[in-house]
């Protein structure tokens, strides 16, 4: 999309993006984890487990409707002032949400106060995630050489298994380490306090950036405009509303098979807390092959159709949920999370490269960002709330599986009508 970085800071280039989106996904995972596992009682009114879990799974989707408004606010700063700017500001702001949640009081000590400090911290996780996907997309992408775009746009994917493998790995170590009611009681405010030291890591990576080459250009061509926003939704509709539903497949497939799953997997069917993680951390393997191989084939074919095909087994794979889940058996369980990860990489690899090519670099930052979060609300805010009602009043999976099939064919039936749309490259 512009003349490459000088391979001396190629290196350091990719390591922010990667560091800053794994930091940033850390931050966001170990909430939905702890919103599965321990935020039901201890953060809401007790009327019944599943009105707990039920109200959990709510605050998470807070996120998301915060997401697009952070993708608003912190896009205009980035086709403004600059890239870098705003992605130190993107991660200091979700890195401070993330910590003060270490130090929430209870329901049972505060009663609706705990809730409401609880879901104010979750906005501004997502108000903050809102701007850092986009930015460290472009880090990537605008400093691609010609040609690398889709193998450069999936190392800030990458954030996410990683992310989530420190996240779920940690509750893992603590709930292996810690009585049930130890882990209740403060054990899980330890992953809340660990993110301090992941922020620090990722904002002395991010200090050291420049500009990257594409915004440069596009200062030197024409001055900024003065509402990012208002110029992409009046000249850019069309390939806003491309975008957005583009990325629905890639978070319903996510949270159906991280968020619901541990909550669904660890109650209704019984299986214990520690072994459902350790399913999910090798799991998650599978979508970070999944990203590598979609960024290598983007390159060979183009992202569109990488990403028709991700979508394309998401479908199939939907429609085997029921079956897999409900077999009786951690294997079943496994396999259905693999498949489902492994197409979730398909699904969200070369999204990196995909959403900035919709967009020219003066409008690139609030466009990438803003289809991500809209995308994110539709296809992942309310998922695990869905999915559960689905799964209790429909007596089990297949009304879930059903569900995620119609919610990836969105985004299919979306990629087969612009397969030949051509991407923006100045």
């Amino acid at each position: 999309m512009a003349t490459a970085t000088p391979r001396r800071d190629t290196a350091r280039v990719l390591i922010a993006s990667l560091v800053g989106t794994a930091v940033e996904f850390y931050d966001f995972y170990i909430y939905a984890t702890a919103a599965s596992l321990v935020f039901g009682p201890l953060f809401f009114p007790a009327t019944s487990p599943s009105a707990q879990l039920l109200s959990s799974f709510a605050s998470i989707g807070l996120a998301f409707v915060a997401r697009p408004v952070g993708a608003a606010f912190f896009g205009h700063f980035g086709d403004r002032i600059g890239r870098k700017s705003t992605l130190v500001a993107s991660l200091m702001l979700m890195g401070a949400s993330t910590f003060l949640i270490a130090f929430l009081p209870t329901y049972a000590m505060v009663g609706w106060v705990a809730t409401l400090l609880l879901c104010i911290l979750r906005f501004g996780q997502g108000f903050g995630l809102g701007g850092e996907w986009g930015g460290a997309a472009l880090l990537a992408v605008e400093n691609a050489p010609p040609g690398w775009e889709g193998r450069f746009g999936m190392v800030p994917q990458l954030g996410a298994p990683v992310g989530f493998i420190a996240a779920n790995g940690l509750f893992l170590i603590l709930g292996l380490a810690l009585t049930p009611d130890q882990f209740r009681d403060w054990g899980w405010r330890l992953p809340f306090l660990a993110s301090a030291l992941l922020v620090g890591l990722g904002l002395w990576v991010r200090l050291k950036l420049t500009e990257t080459p594409a915004f440069a250009a596009a200062m030197e061509k024409e001055a900024p405009p003065s509402v990012p926003l208002g110029t992409l939704l009046t000249s850019h509709l069309v390939p806003t509303l491309i975008g957005t539903l583009v990325a629905i497949a890639c978070f319903a497939i996510y949270y159906v098979a991280t968020a619901f799953a541990l909550g669904y997997g660890t109650t209704t069917l019984g299986i214990d807390r520690e072994t459902f993680l350790g399913v999910q951390l090798v799991a998650i393997l599978f979508m970070a092959v999944g990203i590598c191989v979609a960024g290598w084939a983007s390159d060979k074919t183009s992202t569109a159709k990488v990403l028709t095909g991700g979508c394309l087994g998401a479908v199939i794979v939907a429609l085997g949920m029921a079956p897999l889940m409900e077999s009786g058996s951690i294997a079943g369980v496994f396999v259905f999370l693999s498949l489902a990860l492994l197409c979730m990489g398909f699904c969200y690899g070369p999204l990196g490269a995909y959403l900035p090519s919709l967009f020219p670099a003066r409008v690139r930052y609030t466009g990438a960002s803003l289809t991500f979060n809209v995308g994110g609300i539709l296809g992942g805010g309310l998922t695990p709330v869905i999915a559960k009602m689905l799964a209790d009043e429909g007596g089990g999976l297949m009304p879930v599986g059903i569900y995620l099939a119609c919610a990836s064919a969105i985004s299919l039936v979306v990629l087969l009508f612009t397969l030949r749309r051509k991407p923006i490259t100045g």
